[in-house]
């Protein structure tokens, strides 16, 4: 008999257990007792169907296990199981239960028995409570309204299992499921949770429920195919059992294997494939910590109690290894059982290991305790109803002496309890709060198995609280730190993506920007210059794309002052500057007078803008300029600058500099440049408050401050050196009033663009 089978069956003796414990509690249904029938479904749609139409139809046949102690337990295939649960009499005797219709049944673990059992029990209005069905189709109330279950739905493990592979950055994912209603809609959730972040699937296969070697050839060969190293797989215990003995004849290794709920925490899989598994993460659902007096009423197992049961039979002698005197068994697995020796009476399940007796992860044990539970206080709120005051026809409440089943459900959806200090809620679907534990399966130094918390994932919470990972607890499949999975490397800034044509979005190339475009991301979708954003535009982009160009100029000017003097250099050297930052200034006065400009035009009745177009602005930034040309013309065909031998300066020395010929000229192409200036830094101080998120004359504003501490310092220190220090100076007031205009101009723009992308939007631009 399989492990799996084990666990059936302590989940069945748990619902045992918990109508043992109610039906001794005098705060919870003191004047009634629950009964029960337990029916083996062998995970099989026939048999399940078989039996629960005897069940409703008050004739369950011989049972598996009913009433008559519930000390008792009973058979169980151990693929599954479906368990009735009825409301008794109230009386203390149990009388005559082979008659008793079932008002409810718990079961089953499987979602597409689940599915075959509502759809053929619908007529009779039956509610049916599963434990372990988490198929998100389920929830469709319009198919199934007689559904509800103590198993998260599987809408809830997808979403955190996308948020987990999207947190360690595995955007190339292998998922795999076999062909059941439960891996085929819960991959199809994953595919479209996933692609919310980024994450592509290498590739996706299903496969059948029964796995032989070709179907399992077909797997491999598309694992061993792909690049991806991550594998989230869909499937119960035994499925997995069965893929792993082939990952391992083929010698895979290196997989990070990411466990759907119904296996994460599966501890029967360790002791043979524990070094395939090591480092496995998995999501399993709220474990309690203990289920007080569960581990006793498991250990009352003993021989004189299970001699009639094959199941039981089968558990005692495969976990024993013994032979019971006048066995039931008939199955036989590694060895024969009749080749075994004969049990002595004196063992114990508490000797050896056996998931029936492993209270350690009680998770799917513990939503059996609580669907019964769910039964009981809807019964209890039945029971206390009062009349008149109830929640049918003219405030009529449910009669526990004749119960109708369609009346229990509508309490059971109802119903808020709180167990083992856990509050009990359910959604309009019958689903409960989601939570999970994040499982990871770690190799201990002696080599057990120990399943590890590394977080936690609350459904309750906001999606970015939602999910929390202590990665340094984390034992990897492989190193020290979790594997990479991607099709393809990120680009870089200065690249683009480029997709793959008939490939996931996930695979691309790196493409180099062309010429005059830049991308400062990294995987951006396009290159751009930022000219068409709002910041850019809404600071006259053309007069900065201007402003830009004759700073260049300044730039350059400052290499004329380099270099051995000549007449035609000294010549070129003073208007070059002259007209350079005329040019410069004369484009600062354009903005500033656009931007008062513009908000005189927002006025009632104002026209002003049509005076101050683009065709005006260039006209303004040439007509200063030409002001400047002139007087350079005329102190060039005047009195024009020269190249001098200073030997005045030094006595043994003689210097070749530039004359100014003219002073006058000289001193009235730097005063035009200072008029320009005073005339942008008072137009400019008066728009600095105007009601602009990005006003850009408050920046002009401190351009001119800048511009003027440089050239009134200039002037003192020009005026008292002489020879090559005059040539340095001059240099130095060039190159800092340039980089002056420069920095506060087009810095704060770059900041936003670049840093700050979210506040370059137009609304956020017209903010005060």
């Amino acid at each position: 008999m399989s492990l799996f089978s084990a666990r059936a069956l302590r989940w069945m003796q748990t619902m045992t257990f918990a109508i043992r414990e109610i039906n001794q509690r005098s705060d919870l249904l003191p004047a009634l007792r629950l009964g029960f029938h337990i029916r083996d479904s062998c995970d099989d749609v026939p048999v399940s169907l078989k039996a629960s139409l005897l069940l409703v139809n008050g004739q369950p046949g011989p049972p598996d296990i009913r009433n008559g102690s519930l000390e008792a337990v009973g058979e169980l295939s151990g693929k599954g199981d479906l368990i009735s649960l009825g409301s008794r009499s109230p009386v203390l005797n149990c009388g005559d239960v082979t008659r008793s219709t079932s008002p409810v049944i718990i079961g089953d673990a499987s979602s597409g028995v689940s599915m075959a059992l509502l759809r053929s029990l619908g007529p009779f209005q039956i509610p049916l409570v599963s434990y372990f069905a988490s198929c998100s189709c389920l929830s469709e109330q319009t198919e199934f309204p007689m559904f509800m279950r103590t198993m998260p739905s599987d809408a809830f493990q997808v979403r955190a299992l996308a948020r987990l592979v999207s947190h360690f950055g595995w955007t190339w994912v292998g998922v795999i499921g076999q062909e059941s209603d439960y891996a085929r809609f819960a991959v199809q959730l994953f595919l479209q949770e996933s692609s919310l972040y980024g994450v592509c699937a290498a590739y996706v296969h299903h496969y059948p429920v029964v796995l032989s070697q070709q179907p399992l050839d077909e797997l491999l060969d598309i694992i061993q195919g792909s690049s991806s190293k991550i594998i989230l797989n869909f499937c119960g215990e035994s499925e997995v059992q069965s893929i792993l003995r082939v990952v391992r004849q083929r010698n895979i290794t290196g997989i990070q294997w990411i466990a759907s709920e119904a296996w994460a925490t599966a501890k029967s899989l360790w002791d043979e494939f524990g070094d395939l598994l090591s480092g496995t993460l998995g999501f399993g659902i709220r474990r309690a910590e203990e289920i007080p007096g569960l581990k006793q009423h498991l250990s009352r197992l003993r021989p004189s109690n299970i001699q009639d049961s094959a199941f039981l039979t089968e558990l005692w002698e495969e976990t024993l290894n013994c032979r019971l005197n006048g066995s039931v068994n008939t199955h036989s697995h590694m060895v024969n059982h009749l080749d075994r020796k004969p049990c002595s009476g004196m063992e114990d399940l508490n000797d050896v290991y056996s998931a029936f007796s492993d209270v350690s992860q009680l998770r799917v044990s513990y939503n059996v305790y609580k669907a019964v539970y769910l039964v009981a206080h809807a019964l209890q709120k039945m029971s206390d109803c009062e009349a008149g005051q109830g929640p049918f026809v003219n405030g009529t409440c449910g009669n526990p002496q004749s119960l109708e089943p369609w009346q229990l459900f509508h309490y059971m959806k109802n119903t808020k309890f709180s167990i083992l200090g856990e509050k009990v809620d359910f959604d309009r679907n019958g689903d409960p709060i989601a939570s999970y534990d994040l499982m990871n399966w770690r190799r201990e130094q002696d080599g057990s198995l120990r399943l590890l918390k590394v977080g936690f994932y609350d459904a309750s919470l906001s999606p970015e609280l939602s999910l929390v990972v202590n990665e340094s607890a984390i034992q990897w499949p492989v190193g020290q730190q979790a594997v990479r999975s991607v099709c393809s490397e990120s680009c870089p800034p200065g690249k683009r993506v480029a997709r793959r044509k008939g490939k996931p979005v996930c695979c691309f190339d790196c493409v180099t920007c062309a010429e005059g475009e830049v991308s400062n991301n990294t995987d951006s979708l396009d290159c751009t210059r930022h000219r068409a954003t709002p910041v850019v535009r809404a600071n006259n982009m053309e007069l900065s794309f201007f402003l830009l160009l004759f700073l260049a100029t300044c730039f350059l000017i400052g290499l004329l002052f380099i270099g051995e003097p000549s007449d035609w250099l000294c010549r070129i050297r003073y208007p070059a500057f002259g007209i350079s930052f005329a040019l410069c200034i004369s484009c600062l006065l354009a903005k500033t007078l656009v931007v008062l400009m513009a908000f005189r035009a927002t006025l009632p009745g104002s026209g002003v803008m049509k005076w101050f177009g683009p065709n005006q602005q260039r006209a303004s930034v040439l007509l200063f300029t030409v002001v400047q040309g002139l007087i350079c013309i005329i102190w060039l065909l005047t009195y024009p600058p020269f190249t001098n031998s200073n030997t005045g300066y030094l006595r043994n020395t003689i210097i070749i500099e530039c004359a100014t010929g003219s002073e006058v000229g000289f001193w009235c192409v730097l005063g035009y440049i200072g008029l320009l200036a005073c005339l942008c830094f008072f137009m400019a101080f008066l728009a600095r408050e105007l009601p602009d998120n990005f006003n850009e004359a408050k920046f002009i504003t401190f351009s001119m401050l800048i511009f003027f501490a440089v050239w009134i310092t200039f002037i003192p220190v020009y005026v008292s050196t002489a020879g090559k220090y005059t040539v340095a100076v001059h240099i130095f007031a060039i190159l800092a009033s340039a980089y002056g205009l420069l920095f506060w101009i087009f810095v704060p723009k770059c900041y936003i663009i670049i840093f700050k992308p979210a506040k370059n939007s137009k609304k956020n631009m017209m903010r005060k």
